[in-house]
């Protein structure tokens, strides 16, 4: 199968709401209040917890229909923990990224526990989003004028 690309854009409103495009939808991400945004849409890292649970959504119905198995529905809860000092500029040998990303799935399926158990680590292993937050990936930032 060829390599896809995806891409989106972006467009700067004030310092922390960036309207993003992908595709034919429009996304907000601004910061909260307390850190200085004016709380018009999720946040950064909040979009990443997002990312993850949607890649979860699709490869977890996708994996259950190869396997056989009947999801009627699928519940989740993703929490990540991370240290904002280094984000606010704050000298810490902390990493700024998320310490931990905690995952709870709730599947709607009469799958016994040793079927799930097959079915959630097919899903950790085909998921791109999972992938690129378990490894490291190269970001390449370059400025044009």
């Amino acid at each position: 199968m060829p390599v896809m690309k995806f891409s989106v854009s972006g467009k700067s409103e004030n310092p922390t709401k960036l309207v993003v495009n992908a595709g034919k939808f429009k996304m907000i991400i601004d910061e909260p209040p307390n850190l200085g945004g004016t709380n018009e849409g999720p946040n950064p890292v909040e979009y990443v917890l997002a990312a993850l649970g949607g890649c979860i959504n699709v490869v977890g119905h996708l994996v259950a229909k190869e396997m056989g198995i009947e999801l009627k529905g699928l519940e989740m809860t993703i929490e990540g923990d991370l240290d904002p000092s280094k984000f606010m500029g704050k000298p810490t040998n902390e990493r700024t990224g998320y310490k931990e990303i905690r995952v709870n799935l709730k599947p709607v399926t009469n799958a016994d526990k040793a079927t799930l158990d097959k079915w959630i680590k097919a899903v950790e292993e085909r998921c791109p989003v999972s992938d690129n937050l378990r490894n490291p990936t190269p970001v390449k930032i370059s400025i044009s004028k």
